[in-house]
């Protein structure tokens, strides 16, 4: 017995397991290199005998420790087939602490080194301590041994492995290579630093052996593989040691592979010597030698380093870890220099250690070949390969899902187990996601028919326990033994041999992936008891992909979200309910709880990297409708930017989009995509847009993109740009593209296009019947391709532009309207039927700019374009042509048929150029503008289509549009504008630009345009001489072109030589000279351009008449000569002339002179002197003018800046004149002599003198007597109320005053009014103070008592701080004893007893007492009681008003005591007060013996059934009654109905006022029984009740026998068409107003109405408002003389609605308010109203808000106002119309009004 068996003390137990185990050596063979990873299996062990080598295996197993001996125990008794009786023995003795002796621990470390396993792996030795060198051994051969121990050590670690039980012999072996891509560009800047190099070209696949290219020694000697997890990288990393090892990698004597999964476990610095060799491989001796031969060839060493994303890094990323300092020396070469280095790592943030040149290559995974060619592998010669590549075949999910090699591996492995067990297709149905792979797996590697549960969840503890901490090595300490076992049998777990020192070394075990680390996670929480939903929820989270530069290290988690979703699904309920051991209602509620939280983050707006997890997520959890919610919530744009994404990625998006009904935007811009991703997305048919944006994106993408675009039903956009496609991948997309009809928008921008590729892309646009847009931008192409291009916009019928600018080349295309039966046809149908449309309308845009073009171009170009379409633009600027190329485009230009514009600018023209290109061009008859600027490199030709061409709807929106670019200070393009600006042309020039121009001016209206140029006076004295051959221009602008004052005061001599020219422009400072006729951009009406516009065809006759002609000067010094000068050329100008002058300075002696001159001048209508400072004496000069010149009828001084004169024409009779003055600071002795020149004047009728005080006198003739005094703000004081006493007293004819915040107190005012003494008549009073609305009313009357006179009238208004007092003068005395006995009848104190008699003399004749918005309740009904005393005594009271008031209940008593006995009173206003019940019942029985009550106003009284009983009983007796109101006083119909009796007996009744009283059709038919017995009644008012057509036909019937009503407005009722056709068959024939807005009317009541109404004679008002009129508005045929007001808004009018009631406005000369806001009304309409306007004398206000007017239309109502029109406002608010364009026609024509409130302006003074 060997000493082990003899330490474990039993015989045959030791001797059972070594027969047991001699029986299977090749099972002992791979458990020693799972428990014993570092051990080496020496060869000589073979000699042995079976059971001597099983002895030897036992011992080393044995001396590991106990922890290393009970786990290998326990897998003898899982894996292999034991007696039951000899499991027990083993478990017993061997499987627990108090079976195992130590001593045989010691006993083997005292055995001699010669009993030991001499195998090739030594004891490592610290490099300090080398042993003394043997004389007999040279460095060389040292190295030597060393490299073949490093070799023959790598040999037996990649020895062939055995299999496991059951498993397949291929299971350890297959190797498929992945596909590796060499990036292009290095880690060079940050990007690249940070993601590992975005930038991998397509189609440079490199193999294993092509990662180290020894022949180019200048290549990187760094190289980072870069892969997603499970891509096999550590795999890949073990496969070139392999490869090395059997001599295939022989460019390399040393490799040494390094983890850093190990490496972070050291924490001390390490030398390099220390990491190779005592980390690694030691030397059997002499360290120093062997390492300074690997430092000699170093460019032979490989060192490869797994792992990269996992280096830690302690203190910060400024400050590396020992081993990631030792790294990052060797790759910078300051450590082993030349040596290579290999690093494998995720993709994310990379040490900044790595250097710039580093080679990136990345691991994509496996494609469609290579999944075959590993499953041909997996399976050799096995039966089930068939079957397992027929399975991978016919499902898309599993093929996607194994382009994971990791995830192939375990496909294979699942279909392994299942294929013999199930039917072809059932086995893929059980592995549709990732976690159902994973569950199958172990299944699979479970025993059959047992799960061993504990040890699963225990194990996925230990799991989630690991990534919660960041580990994923673990040690025997970590694990329990049986679980070791566990995972060690069911290939769960790996062992390797952990060293952190020389001499430090034990076992370590890890996951055998990462991704089944976080699977066993998952199984933990979602089965374990241990863990509530409310944790497990913790852990479902998004990860983004992101880089963060925060991070420095990626999460140990990443797919543990995706496997709980996964087991969250309904399929894997039974597989976790087993390990939860029958807890199905936890795990369902753990299940809803993961699905739950899906469920809240699918909703949430999420990055791409969080998009694509989620979609992993809910794709695994196979719940239809999780995956339709989050299908749902994708934005309709779903960008990727910046992160790779895998095929499996995409394949699993586009089973979520499956889920979704509307279409989706993807967009791929910089993330790294395999070559056979787009296949991923074959069949989304959800997918409208599709680009891509990355280099990575090469010829193998391309076709793999274009088997996938056909099968995208709904695909519209496509975008592939800055790839790196060539031709062939560009000829399988041109054949693909024609398969896809519905594509609208191509785009290949930035691929390094060739040119006959591009011509090769250009040749499927007639297949594509819907594109429109088609980029090849930034691909150079050469001239030659570009006209070929251009061939193929002219032949091809659906394009509608070419842009070609530098590296812009864009098509433009117009696919015409087809049916989905039209599409489906065969492409030459379609081809042919779109040529035939084309041929019809086709429109063509060619922008060839900045494409060095030449003359021999032009040429091709001009003979290319005269076979193809018309010409919408053409643009060749910034190309070469120069003279004779722009001559040969201008002479081509008429044959060319440009519609629009040719744009021949910056090519090279010159002067002589210039006169050529207008002779080419004077025959043109459809150019409308060139504008020629040789300074700016500016030729431009604009054209106008003629009349022919502007048809339909389109054409006419496409013609407004362009003429809403241009403002009233522009010229319409319709005339013909030849703009030869800053061409530096001379008077040389001129006469051979003019013959030029010849031609041109009999085409039409011409703007001639020479600013900016030098012709000089010499110039304009021959041009002067040169215009009249020009024929009529309609301007002529001369600015910037050096003109001294002679030459422009010479100018104002053209006014009697040129017929056209009406106004004359002239800012000499800045040298701005503009000739304009009268027509400028009126024009374009009688051109016809506007067909559609009736209106505008006659809009010139509203200018055919007598035009004022106008000179303007500015900024010019006008001198007594230079004035002499110019009212001497323009003596002889035609009238009417309008002279405006504007300096800095005018001297009292040039004004003189220029007043002097009037005479000369009897055109002369207007002067102006604008923002001209001008002296003191100037007002005596201008008035002086008024008495000099009988012309003058008007003098405005408004400032010493501003003054205008306006003449009389000699046609009109003298008449009254004015003037004014103001600001102009004059003083007492000015103003008297002012008046003193003044009165000079015999007609002067106005005078204003106002300054900041305003003064301002109108006279009036003899015969008009009654005058007003208005002063305000005068701040009198105490001593000047008897000096205004006495003035009042003097002024006979004086019958008004007013006086507003003149700081006259309450005493003073009763002074004044005591003082004022007064000749026999009336005089009224009104002050209005801030102290009158706190004096109170009792204060106030006091105030009134001291007056002289007989007070008739008093008004009171608190809130409006006013007094009104109405005097009668001589104060009649009353009979002493009248006043005593009127003093009898009244309850008085003592209190009140003074001041009531002083009210009872004064007031004694006292007519109207009226109170408004006063406070009768804070004196304590003082207030009250004095109102009932004074009205007790008032016997001639006739008006008594308390309205909008506060009075208390016993406040109302007193007054109602008072009115009682007021029985001559004829008017009662109680309207808009609050009170209550009681104390409106004490005022309705006030009304009791009212019989000469005329007027009666109680609205916004609530008047109860009770009240209204009252009032109703006083009405009947009310016989003079003559208007009645009662608005909004809740009546009801039971009201109406009592009411309606009531009034029977008022025949005299005239207004009856019950609107807002919720009166129904039962009120309004009783009513309607009473109306005709009312033979007096003009006014009724039923608005806003609750009548119907039912009601409103009884009422119209009703009304009809109302012979003198005038005033009808029954508006907010449904009154409908009916009550419309009722009324339209007799109105009254004295009808004024007719209000029936919101009621109902459609276009038959409306046009009823109009047909009645047409004709009235005394209609003045009508509003239709909020009625449905379109089709049937209001058209009056015969004149309304009188109508004042139509209110139309909100009537649903159009324009052609609009022109029928436009034509009716020129019937209504009255008329003075147009409404018609918020309608339909266009540019069509704002001409037709342009029409009318001038026609309109006394029209002030229309309101267009809310309308459907453009600039244009808003600019004709300007010209229509500028027609003399007396509008005072034109509302435009919320119409479309652009806010510079609002303010620029704002700023030229002010009662435009645009803004939101009514700025209305004032009538200009002197009107």
């Amino acid at each position: 017995m060997d000493p082990v068996g003899l330490q474990l003390g039993n015989k045959n137990l030791w001797s059972c397991l070594v027969r047991l185990l001699t029986k299977d050596p090749e099972w002992l063979n791979a458990k020693m290199k799972f428990f014993l990873p570092n051990m080496d299996l020496d060869s000589r062990n073979e000699t042995l005998d079976p059971e001597q080598r099983v002895i030897l295996q036992l011992n080393k197993l044995h001396v590991q420790g106990s922890a290393t001996w009970q786990s290998f125990i326990h897998c003898v008794c899982m894996q292999l087939e034991v007696p039951l009786d000899l499991e027990v023995l083993l478990l017993s003795t061997f499987g627990s602490d108090d079976g195992f002796t130590s001593q045989l621990g010691a006993e083997e470390k005292s055995q001699p080194e010669s009993q030991l396993h001499h195998g090739l792996k030594r004891p490592h030795q610290s490099c300090g301590s080398s042993p003394r060198r043997k004389q007999c051994r040279t460095q060389l051969e040292l190295a030597k041994k060393y490299l073949q121990l490093l070799r023959t050590s790598a040999q037996q670690r990649y020895r062939s492995r055995i299999p496991g039980s059951g498993q397949p012999h291929a299971f350890h072996q297959v190797y498929v290579p992945p596909i590796l891509r060499r990036a292009t560009a290095s880690l060079d800047t940050p990007e690249g630093a940070m993601m590992g190099d975005l930038k991998v070209e397509d189609g440079t696949d490199v193999s294993i052996s092509d990662l180290f290219n020894t022949r180019v020694n200048k290549g990187p000697r760094v190289t980072v593989l870069l892969g997603k997890a499970g891509m096999g990288k550590t795999t890949l990393a073990h496969r070139l040691c392999q490869k090395w090892a059997e001599g295939h990698l022989d460019c390399f004597q040393a490799l040494f592979l390094f983890e850093f999964r190990q490496l972070n476990l050291i924490t001390r610095f390490l030398t390099l010597s220390q990491l190779l060799f005592d980390l690694y491989l030691s030397p059997e001796s002499d360290h120093d030698a062997v390492f300074q031969y690997l430092e000699k060839n170093a460019d032979q060493v490989l060192l490869i380093f797994d792992g990269l994303d996992e280096a830690l890094q302690p203190r910060g990323p400024d400050s590396p870890g020992p081993v990631l300092t030792l790294f990052s020396r060797l790759c910078h070469g300051t450590l082993l220099p030349g040596c290579r280095v290999m690093a494998t790592s995720r993709p994310g943030k990379l040490p900044a250690c790595l250097p710039a040149e580093a080679a990136m290559v990345h691991m994509l995974g496996f494609d469609g070949p290579r999944v075959e060619e590993y499953v041909n592998h997996f399976f050799s010669a096995q039966p089930s390969r068939e079957g397992a590549l027929v399975e991978l075949q016919t499902n898309g999910r599993l093929r996607s899902l194994c382009a994971v090699p990791a995830l192939c591996q375990v496909a294979c492995l699942c279909l392994h187990h299942l294929l013999p067990d199930h039917a072809p297709g059932q086995s893929v149905a059980l592995l549709p996601t990732m976690t159902q792979l994973y569950v199958q797996m172990v299944r699979a590697l479970s025993p059959p028919g047992r799960l061993p549960t504990t040890s699963l969840l225990d194990l996925g503890e230990v799991a989630l326990r690991g990534l919660e901490t960041g580990k994923v090595i673990f040690y025997a300490e970590d694990i329990a033994p049986p679980l070791i076992a566990f995972g060690a049998t069911h290939s769960l777990l790996t062992s390797f041999c952990v060293r952190t020192g020389p001499g430090h070394q034990e076992t370590g075990y890890a996951f055998t992936h990462l991704s089944l680390q976080e699977f066993l996670a998952a199984l933990h929480l979602m089965a374990s008891p241990k863990v509530n939903k409310d944790t497990l929820t913790q852990y479902v989270t998004l990860h983004s992909r992101w880089v963060q530069r925060t991070k420095a290290r990626l999460g140990l988690s990443d797919h543990l979200p995706t496997f709980l979703a996964g087991l969250a699904s309904c399929t894997c309920r039974p597989f976790l309910s087993h390990l939860a051991q029958g807890s199905e209602d936890c795990v369902g509620a753990k299940q809803a709880a993961v699905v739950q939280v899906l469920k809240k983050l699918a909703t949430r707006k999420l990055t791409g990297p969080k998009v694509v997890q989620l979609c992993h997520c809910v794709d695994e959890t196979q719940e239809p409708e999780l995956a339709s919610l989050t299908a749902q919530s994708l934005p309709y744009q779903l960008p990727f930017h910046n992160f790779q994404l895998t095929c499996t990625d995409l394949a699993t998006l586009t089973n979520i989009l499956e889920h979704r009904e509307a279409p989706i935007h993807l967009d791929f811009d910089g993330c790294p995509l395999e070559p056979h991703c787009p296949e991923a997305l074959v069949g989304c048919r959800q997918i409208e847009n599709l680009s891509f944006k990355s280099r990575k994106c090469g010829d193998a993408f391309a076709e793999a993109l274009s088997r996938s675009l056909p099968t995208m039903g709904r695909l519209q956009m496509l975008g592939l740009a800055g790839s790196k496609i060539t031709a062939r991948g560009i000829s399988h997309l041109v054949k693909a593209l024609p398969l896809c009809p519905q594509l609208e928008e191509v785009s290949f921008r930035d691929n390094q296009l060739s040119d006959q590729v591009v011509l090769n892309i250009v040749e499927v646009l007639p297949h594509l019947p819907r594109l429109r847009k088609l980029d090849l931008s930034s691909n150079s192409i050469c001239v030659s391709t570009l006209l070929c291009l251009a061939r193929v916009a002219v032949t091809c019928p659906t394009v509608k532009m070419l842009q070609a600018r530098e590296a812009d080349l864009i098509f433009l295309l117009s696919p015409p309207t087809e049916t989905t039966a039209e599409l489906q046809r065969s492409p030459d149908l379609q081809e042919s039927d779109s040529q035939r449309k084309g041929a019809q309308s086709r429109s063509l845009t060619l922008r060839l700019q900045k494409c060095q073009l030449q003359v021999h171009d032009a040429e091709a170009l001009i003979a290319l374009l005269q076979e193809g379409p018309q010409l919408e633009e053409v643009d060749l600027s910034g190309n070469q042509l120069e003279d004779e190329g722009c001559r040969l485009m201008a002479e081509a230009a008429s044959q060319l048929r440009i519609a629009r514009k040719l744009d021949l600018s910056d090519n090279g023209l010159s002067v002589t150029g210039v006169h050529c290109v207008l002779r080419a061009v004077s025959a043109c008859w459809t150019l409308a503008e060139l504008h020629i600027s040789l300074q700016h490199k500016t030729v431009v030709f604009m054209f106008a289509q003629g009349p022919e061409e502007q048809e339909g709807p389109q054409e006419r929106a496409a013609f407004l549009d362009s003429l809403m670019l241009q403002m009233p200070s522009e010229l319409p393009l319709s005339s013909r504008r030849m703009r030869l600006t800053h061409c530096g042309l001379q008077a040389k020039h001129l006469e051979q630009l003019c013959e030029a121009l010849g031609g041109s001016c009999h085409l039409g209206h011409l703007h001639l345009d020479f600013s900016g140029n030098a012709l000089g006076d010499e110039g304009a004295a021959r041009l002067a001489q040169l215009l009249p051959g020009l024929g009529a221009l309609q301007s002529l602008n001369l600015s910037e072109n050096g003109l001294s004052l002679d030459a422009v005061l010479g100018l104002a001599r053209c006014f009697s030589t040129l017929q056209w020219l009406f106004h004359l422009d002239i800012s000499f400072e800045s040298q701005h000279i503009l000739l304009r006729g009268d027509k400028t951009g009126r024009d374009i009406w009688a051109t016809g351009s506007l067909p559609d516009f009736p209106a505008g065809a006659e809009f010139l006759g509203f200018r055919q008449r007598c035009i004022p002609r106008s000179l303007c000067l500015s900024e010019c010094p006008l001198e007594p000569p230079s004035l002499t000068r110019l009212c001497a050329t323009l003596k002889d100008c035609p009238g009417p002339l309008e002279l405006q002058l504007s300096c800095v300075f005018l001297s009292d002696q040039s004004l003189e002179t220029l007043l002097d001159c009037l005479p000369q001048l009897p055109q002369l209508s207007l002067l102006q002197l604008s923002q001209t400072g001008l002296s003191p004496k100037s007002p005596f000069l201008l008035a002086n003018t008024l008495s000099l010149c009988p012309r003058v009828k008007k003098v405005d001084l408004r400032s010493l800046h501003h003054a205008t004169l306006h003449f009389r024409s000699n046609e009109e009779q003298e008449g009254v004149c004015c003037g004014r003055f103001t600001g102009c600071s004059l003083s007492q002795e000015h103003v008297e002599s002012l008046c003193w020149l003044l009165s000079k004047c015999k007609d002067l009728s106005q005078v204003d003198l106002g300054s900041e005080q305003s003064f301002r006198i109108h006279f009036s003739r003899e015969d008009q007597a009654g005058k007003t005094l208005r002063l305000s703000e005068c701040s009198f004081r105490p001593e000047h109320v008897s000096r205004l006493a006495t003035g009042l007293s003097q002024s006979l004819q004086l019958t008004e005053l007013t006086l507003t915040q003149c700081c006259l107190g309450q005493k003073q005012l009763a002074i004044l009014l005591s003082l004022m003494g007064r000749p026999a008549g009336l005089f009224n009073l009104r002050v209005q103070e801030p102290w009158a609305d706190r004096a109170g009313v009792l204060s106030l009357l006091e105030v009134c008592a001291q007056a002289s006179g007989s007070v008739t009238e008093i008004s009171i208004s608190e809130t409006q701080q006013q007094l009104c007092v109405q005097l009668e003068f001589p104060r009649q005395e009353e009979n002493p004893e009248a006043v005593a006995l009127r003093l009898a009848h009244c309850d008085l104190g003592t209190h009140h007893s003074l001041l009531v008699g002083q009210l009872i003399e004064t007031c004694a004749r006292l007519q109207q007492l009226s109170l408004s918005q006063v406070n009768l309740c804070e004196d304590d009904d003082a207030s009250s009681l004095l109102l009932q005393s004074l009205l007790l005594s008032l016997s001639e009271l006739k008006t008594f008003r308390l309205t909008s008031s506060c009075v208390s209940t016993e406040g109302l008593a007193h007054l109602a005591s008072g009115l009682g006995h007021c029985h001559h009173l004829e008017e009662l206003d109680l309207s808009n007060n609050q009170f209550d019940e009681e104390g409106t019942k004490a005022l309705m029985r006030a009304l009791e013996g009212k019989w000469m009550l005329k007027r009666l106003d109680l609205s916004h009284l609530l008047l109860s059934s009770s009240t209204l009983a009252l009032l109703t009983h006083g009405l009947s007796h009310m016989t003079c009654l003559q208007s009645l109101r009662l608005n909004r006083n809740s009546i009801g119909d039971v009201g109406c109905c009592h009411l309606s009796e009531a009034l029977r007996a008022a025949t005299s009744l005239e207004e009856l006022d019950l609107s807002h009283n919720r009166i129904g059709d039962a009120g309004v038919q009783h009513l309607a029984t009473v109306l005709p017995g009312l033979p007096e009644l003009r006014k009724i008012d039923l608005s806003v009740n609750s009548i119907s057509p039912a009601g409103g036909v009884q009422l119209a019937e009703s009304l009809v026998l109302c012979r003198r009503l005038e005033e009808l407005m029954l508006g907010c009722n449904a009154l409908g068409d009916p009550t419309a056709l009722g009324l339209a068959q007799e109105l009254p024939q004295h009808l004024r107003v007719l209000h029936l807005p919101f009621s109902h009317l459609g276009p038959g009541g409306a046009l009823s109405l109009a047909q009645a109404l047409d004709g009235s004679p005394s209609l003045e008002e009508i509003s239709l408002a909020e009625n449905n009129l379109a089709g049937g508005v209001l058209r009056f045929c015969k004149e309304l003389p009188l109508l004042r007001q139509i209110d139309l808004v909100s009537c649903k009018i159009d324009n052609q609605t609009a022109k029928l009631l436009t034509s009716s406005f020129t019937s209504c000369p009255a008329l003075e308010v147009i409404l018609l806001s918020w309608n339909l009304l266009g540019d069509e309409a704002a001409a037709e109203l342009a029409q009318v306007l001038p026609q309109m004398g006394r029209l002030k206000r229309v309101d267009l808000e809310k309308n459907q007017i453009t600039a244009l239309g808003a600019w004709l109502l300007a010209e229509g106002l500028a027609q003399g029109s007396s509008i005072q406002v034109i509302r435009l608010w919320n119409n479309p119309i652009p806010c510079d364009v609002a303010q620029r026609l704002k700023s030229q024509e002010p009662r435009l009004d645009f803004a939101f409130f009514d700025n209305q302006p004032q009538a200009p003074w002197g009107t």
